[in-house]
């Protein structure tokens, strides 16, 4: 019988400590090793040499806060993890540690102290590699979030599109009104007062418009178009808004495909963004418009398709927005200006924009450190 088929001599069962050293050779998915009481490694298994990427030789008589992070180690972590385990019998927690190649992993920690009579002799320690779940979680919180987002919009958007009807027909009465009174006078006074409050009846109806907008009730006229030709159309009037203290640059991609967007829509659109970007820099700064094509998930179908999108990013370096308020920004009339500075309407109808056209938003911001918003739309499926 070929010598790799004979089989294996009998392990003595009765040999406890033969026993136990085999079942910890045999784990691989764990981490199990002794430490001393001054938490130095004095033995070392295959699962820490798999999750770990240290074979014995390199890590037996080393400490054991090589594993944690440079922060957690010069904050005294490990040392304080042993305490506990030690005064309380046990410790146990998740946290971030780091393989001999420098990355890091997310690891399920247990230590429990190892006592002879009254004495402390040292610990057994086991580490887990929970890397995979802690990310499923994470996507999971993240989709969930969208969702979550995407139904209170949704919500939202009803309430306005149900109000801003009403509204438009009680302006429809009034410019009506007014433009029936403005045809039976000559007064000049009174003809000023006419203008005045036309004047304040068509801000109503651009309002009416952005609160339409948002709330997908306003009828899009698509057409088949270019982004880059459309931003580079509509420099001037971008630069101007921007004011003299705002360096505006563009950096579009070449070669973009085209989308299927209504034009007023989308103008308007960058031009609330490039308003807000400087609205946030009253001494002056930087906003860059770029554009990019990009393959990515509607967050509302986080387990969808990826698909292809012209992204056009508007980024500045202002004061940025805090984090509590970020997931409120697309809210109609929810504002982080002083009070008349703004009606709290624009990001608004960039939210109600994007979405119609079959698109999305994102909002990424630093207080402090500036702002980006970013809308998708679809590319077309045959340029």
């Amino acid at each position: 019988m070929p010598p790799s088929l004979m089989p294996a001599p009998p392990v003595d069962l009765a040999d406890e400590p033969r026993q136990f050293a085999l079942l910890v050779n045999s784990v691989t998915d764990y981490a199990i090793y002794m430490l001393d009481a001054e938490g130095y490694v004095r033995t070392w298994n295959p699962g820490g040499i798999r999750i770990k990427g240290y074979q014995p030789e390199q890590v037996i008589g080393t400490h054991f806060s090589r594993f944690y992070t440079e922060e957690e180690a010069r904050a005294g972590v490990p040392q304080r993890n042993l305490h506990t385990a030690a005064a309380e019998g046990r410790f146990s927690a998740d946290g971030w540690r780091v393989r001999r190649d420098g990355t890091h992993f997310m690891a399920s920690v247990v230590i429990d102290p190892i006592w002879s009579g009254d004495a402390l002799i040292g610990f057994a320690k086991i580490t887990r590699d929970i890397s995979e779940r802690f990310e499923s979680e994470q996507r999971l919180q993240a989709a969930q979030q969208a969702l979550y987002q995407s139904q209170k919009l949704e919500a939202i958007g009803l309430l306005t599109l149900g109000l801003a009807h009403d509204f438009n027909n009680l302006l429809t009465v009034v410019i009506n009104s007014l433009d029936v009174i403005g045809g039976r006078t000559d007064d000049p006074r009174t003809t000023r007062v006419l203008e005045t409050a036309m004047r304040a009846a068509d801000r109503g109806v651009l309002l009416t418009r952005q609160l339409l907008t948002f709330g997908r009730g306003q009828a899009l006229v698509a057409e088949s178009l270019d982004i880059n030709a459309l931003l580079v159309a509509n420099r001037e009037l971008l630069a101007r808004a921007a004011t003299e203290l705002v360096d505006l640059g563009f950096e579009l991609a070449p070669g973009l495909p085209k989308v299927e967007i209504d034009r007023g829509q989308f103008e308007a659109s960058i031009l609330n963004l490039v308003s807000n970007s400087r609205d946030a820099m009253p001494r002056g700064g930087r906003i860059r418009v770029s554009t990019s094509a990009r393959r990515v998930r509607l967050p509302a179908e986080p387990a969808g398709d990826e698909r292809l999108f012209v992204c056009t990013e508007v980024c500045d370096n202002g004061c940025g927005i805090a984090p509590d308020d970020q997931s409120r920004v697309f809210e109609p009339f929810f504002t982080t200006k002083d009070v008349g500075r703004g009606s709290g309407l624009g990001l608004s109808q960039v939210f109600g924009f994007a979405s119609q056209s079959g698109g999305f938003t994102e909002l990424t911001s630093t207080p402090g450190g500036g702002t980006t918003v970013a809308i998708y739309l679809p590319a077309c499926e045959n340029p």
